[in-house]
């Protein structure tokens, strides 16, 4: 059990140094786009995050619930 949380600390460790630059980018390209098109962006990656969180979301449940019945 501690190897699996010490591999989760780490993937969100490193993961947060990789993806950190997007956000900045994002902001820029909104700010030059107007006010429309900016909230299409963030609809737009609203969007994209729906799928993969309701997934982790679901199996997260299911783990749950099967953890609680036993």
């Amino acid at each position: 059990m501690k190897q699996l949380l010490t591999i989760a600390v780490l993937l969100c460790v490193v993961g947060t140094a990789s993806y950190g630059q997007g956000c900045s980018v994002c902001t820029k390209t909104a700010q030059g786009l107007g006010d429309k098109s900016a909230k299409g962006l963030n609809k737009g990656i609203l969007y994209l995050a729906f799928l993969p969180l309701g997934i982790m979301g679901t199996v997260g449940y299911v783990w749950w619930r099967a953890k609680s019945s036993e």
